[in-house]
């Protein structure tokens, strides 16, 4: 990655204009605009550095492994937010159900039968409170 973005900005580096001049003291100065009336441009070579066969291998395997982890980041970051959005579902649902159990309803189910089997009050208090109970332990 680093290799590239200097290969990158080398041709923006080379076309830099560079000059050269002298102050009346003798001292040699560089910059990227003349500052003296006797400033000459000069040419600018970037140097290439050559790398052996130890460092290149050396350099893909840190490349190899660089990317393997950002893999497993990335792959972890898709369950957390997996299961961030199952969770959030859950919750969803939990609430939902809570909100259905108004005061002062009837409930009932239907049985095998077709016939309705109504809830007594204190079923109806125990199921809210284990809805409430779970919205407590699953959603904060």
């Amino acid at each position: 990655m680093r290799v590239l973005l200097c290969l990158l900005l080398l041709p923006g580096l080379a076309v830099a204009e560079i000059y050269r001049w002298t102050d009346a003291n003798g001292q040699v100065h560089f910059g990227q605009r003349p500052a003296a009336a006797g400033a000459r441009q000069i040419e600018v070579k970037p140097q290439v550095v050559e790398r052996d066969q130890l460092t290149r291998e050396r350099e893909e395997r840190a490349n190899r492994f660089y990317d393997a982890r950002r893999e497993e980041q990335a792959q972890a970051s898709a369950v957390a937010a997996e299961r961030q959005a199952k969770r959030a579902a859950e919750c969803q649902e939990l609430r939902r159900r809570l909100g259905n159990i108004p005061e002062g309803y009837s409930y009932y189910r239907t049985d095998a039968n077709g016939e309705r089997e109504y809830y007594s009050d204190q079923q109806v208090d125990t199921a809210r409170q284990q809805l409430q109970s779970q919205v407590a332990d699953r959603c904060s």
